[in-house]
């Protein structure tokens, strides 16, 4: 059983240990009702922001939900050997994005680290969450619209941003494009 099939089943288990429905996880995180729903029926995979926002409420580290082993600093994750623990999001939620972590198994982190393709299609919402988020493009070119302002950056550019303020990352000019990207999320 991959990451994908077990996401639905640790949100719950970790909703039901602190006694919360999940319209209390709704209102607590501030994610739909409906959404929460298909993630734990494993209809949906949330969007990045939206993980972050449910792991917050759970009480969680990001990585809670995505680990499922211990490995010893290092961690070092060959370009051979990365995997796709996080499926490609179902359509509902946020289409045409694939996550790569890059920090799976260090179980003491406080950053997440992937690597993300995003389509030239790709169904980009905006988003808000606690924490910092730094994106170094790889390839193609990312538009950014933070704060009202729009940017976009070539292979090479990176953004560094309170995730807190609205913002929403896309695939620019109707062609795909890969970012490194590391998601801080601090814990009370």
């Amino acid at each position: 059983m991959d990451n994908t099939e077990k996401l639905p089943e640790r949100i719950r288990r970790y909703r039901q240990n602190l006694n919360m429905s999940q319209e209390e996880l709704a209102e607590k995180s501030g994610v739909a009702l409906s959404t929460i729903q298909a993630v734990e029926a494993g209809q949906a995979y949330p969007a990045l922001g939206i993980f972050v926002k449910l792991s917050r409420a759970l009480g969680q580290r990001l990585g809670t939900f995505m680990d499922d082993q211990f490995s010893p600093d290092p961690i070092i994750t060959r370009i051979e050997d990365r995997d796709k623990a996080l499926a490609r999001h179902v359509a509902s939620v946020s289409e045409g994005f694939t996550y790569y972590p890059l920090g799976a198994g260090k179980n003491d982190r406080h950053m997440e680290p992937f690597f993300v393709t995003i389509d030239a299609d790709a169904d980009a919402k905006f988003s808000t969450h606690e924490g910092e988020e730094f994106i170094i493009v790889v390839s193609g070119e990312v538009s950014l619209d933070y704060a009202g302002e729009h940017y976009v950056l070539k292979p090479g550019d990176s953004m560094y941003y309170n995730s807190i303020v609205s913002h929403k990352v896309a695939a620019a000019n109707g062609q795909p494009a890969t970012i490194y990207a590391v998601i801080f999320t601090p814990m009370d």
